[in-house]
This record gives C-alpha cells, structure tokens and sequence, in this order.
C-alpha cells in the first residue's frame, strides 16, 4: 500500500512539473512574446527576407549597405489598417503603394514587369536613363526629377513633400553626406532603402524585384516571373557545364594609371564563370575591384582569347586613343573586344546596368553567344557588341 502512494505521489509530482513547464494557451498572444512569423521563400538574394504576421508584411533589409551594423525594418500594413502592437523602429507603410520615388534607375525594370510605370511620380535624375517611357514621361513633365543631378545626398526635399508620395525607394552608403535617406526621414518622408548592388549572385540582385513587388501586394507574381528567370538562367549555365577546353577572359580598361579588376567571387566573374570562361583573375579575393598597374595586368591577361567591358570606348580605334599599349594585347589584335554598349543612350543612360539587373539570363545568354557561338546560334547579342 505504501509502494502504491509513493509511486502516486511520483506521478502526480510528474504530472504537476509538466504541466508548469507547458506555456499557458495565453502566452503567444501576450504582449512580451514574439509573433509567429511565415517566411516567403527567398532563394538567391542575402540581404533582405520577407515575412507575414496576423494582417501586415516585415520586410527586413538585413544589411542596407556595407558594413551596417543593424537591419532596416519596415512594416507593410494594408491600407486603412492599424499598425501591429510593438513594432519597435520599424517604419510602418501602407500597401499597395499608389506612388512610388525611384533613386535608382535600376528599379525601373521591375515596375515594368509589375505594370507599375504609372505609379512613378518622380525620379532622381533622368539624364542616365534608358527606358524610353520613363524618359518621355519627364519629358512631359508627368514624372518630376528630384535629385541634384550629381547623385548622392542631393535631393529636393520640398519638391517631395509637395508630392507626397506613398513611398520614395533608395540605396544608402552609410555615409550621411552622401545618402538622401537621413533628410528623408527627418522630413517624415516613407522612405526604403534597396540594397540590391550588394549582392554579387546575378540572380540575387534580381531577386530584389520580389522586395520592390511587396509594396504593391504583387510579391507572388514577381515569384513567378523570377522562378521562370531562374529556368531561363540555368538553361543556359547548363550549356557550359561540360565544356573541357575554356575561353580566357580579361575586363576593365587601365584609369589614369591603375587598371581595377572585379574579385573572383564579384558579379562580373560569376556572370563570367557561369558562361563558361576563364577568369584571368578569378583568383584575386573578394568582390571588390582590386587597383593593379597596367603591367600587372598586362603579364596576366596579354594572351587572353577576349577583352570585355572597356568603359567608353566604341571602336577599337578609340581604344587605342587611351593607350597605344592595348595594341599588345591578343584580344585586341584578333578584334575579339566586346562592349556592353549596344543599348545607351545619347547622354550615357545604359540599359545594361539598367534593365540587365532584372534580365541576367539575356547577360549571361550574351557572354555564351560570344564566347561560344555554337552553343546559341539564335541568339543575338542584346546588351553586348563587338568593336569594330
């Protein structure tokens, strides 16, 4: 009898342990918990996620610009809605977003896809754009130009508050003398800050059209359009996969004495590597652009089959005019130099740094089709041209 009590008395000390140790069926409503939050599927890009409370979006930059010691936060809520409690810093925005501020012509492309151009009412400064909509509608004075024309932390501010827009999209250095951002805010203006240029995965910065989609409540079907972006990428990166015999491949022009060359893990070496070439410097660390002498690179790269990205020369006689040197190199003799300046405009605007981040697939089908003519007998170069 007493063997039966101890062990009862076990149990229901058992019993009473567990049960203190459960939460209360109050405990995730209350308020000094954390939300259970569902992740949106992010694939390629690093630095930002996307999540989905009880009736709102978080849309995390995990790192706005190089170096940045915390996040930037932002709480999509629908409109009309009420914030959720406990938002802490985090900006709160409405959505779908009815007026969108570009900083960047590289966000342009995106709002095509989305069929969002008409909710551009403003852009930095047109002067380098490509997309000829955005430029007409400058032109007529539909889309205001807001910045100082010099970039960085110029910007009109009154001109925003006059437009008051539902969100005005950015990029940051961490610099406050050269972001835009910081008057921003200090003006109540909704501003975001887009790190796309961070990634180095051409497919990651593309990826960035879901962060640019989720203003609008367009997320899924940016998803859709980057998973077929995907299919179209891997296509073609699956063309090169057994080459055994590899093309060598140098970029970059010498800049008043030093010749900068991309890292090997950079976009441009990955876009390089996933076509298929040899990277004369695919061994040099990082994805910085790394300062060499022209003879450093000259020893590396003078027997290279092809010379890519030569900044503002069109011909090869304009090449030449920046330095007789380049005459030495192999590329150069065989007339294998290709520029990706087929579509620019008159006053410098280059589709390729415009809508090439949100078509790496077209890029890298254009490296192949240099490199490899056999392999996309179809394809005709879009960004890049030969030099004559």
């Amino acid at each position: 009898m007493k063997k039966t009590t101890r062990l009862l008395f076990i149990f229901l000390i058992l019993a009473l342990s567990a049960c203190a140790a459960q939460p209360s069926p109050q405990t995730p409503n209350s308020a000094d918990s954390a939300p259970v939050l569902r992740s949106f599927p992010i694939r390629y890009a690093q630095h930002f996620t996307l999540e989905y409370g009880d009736g709102y979006k978080k849309l995390t930059v995990t790192q706005p610009w190089a170096g940045a010691s915390e996040p930037m936060v932002y709480i999509l809520v629908p409109r009309g809605s009420a914030a959720p409690a406990n938002v802490a810093n985090a900006q709160v925005l409405e959505t779908p977003a009815r007026s969108f501020v570009a900083m960047s012509t590289t966000y342009f492309p995106f709002l095509e896809k989305l069929g969002k151009l008409d909710a551009l009412v403003a852009v930095d400064d047109a002067t380098y754009t490509y997309n000829p909509q955005v430029r007409e509608k400058v032109s007529s004075g539909a889309v205001a130009q807001v910045g100082g024309g010099a970039g960085g932390g110029s910007v009109n501010v009154e001109k925003l508050l006059e437009l008051q827009p539902d969100l005005i999209m950015t990029s940051a250095s961490g610099s406050p003398e050269l972001d835009a951002h910081p008057k921003l805010l200090e003006a109540g203006l909704p501003v975001v800050i887009n790190a796309d240029y961070l990634e180095q995965s051409p497919l990651g910065r593309a990826e960035w059209g879901i962060f640019i989609a989720a203003f609008f409540d367009m997320e899924e079907q940016a998803a859709r359009d980057f998973d077929a972006l995907v299919r179209r990428y891997e296509a073609a990166k699956a063309l090169t996969e057994g080459l055994s015999d590899r093309v060598t491949v140098f970029t970059n022009t010498d800049y008043q004495g030093t010749w900068y060359v991309p890292g090997g893990e950079s976009y441009a070496a990955l876009l390089l590597k996933d076509a298929g070439a040899r990277y004369v410097f695919e061994s040099q660390p990082g994805y910085g652009a790394a300062p060499l002498a022209f003879e450093a690179v000259f020893d590396a790269a003078r027997d290279a089959d092809f010379w890519l990205n030569v900044g503002f020369a069109s011909d090869l006689d304009s090449l030449l005019t920046m330095d007789a040197r380049y005459a030495e190199f192999k590329a150069f003799a065989r007339g294998s130099v290709y520029n990706y300046n087929a579509r620019v405009t008159e006053t410098g605007g280059s589709d390729y740094f415009e809508s090439g981040v949100a078509n790496p697939d077209i890029i890298l089908k254009d490296l192949i089709r240099i490199f490899y003519p056999e392999l996309l007998p179809e394809h005709t170069l879009y960004y890049y041209q030969k030099l004559n």
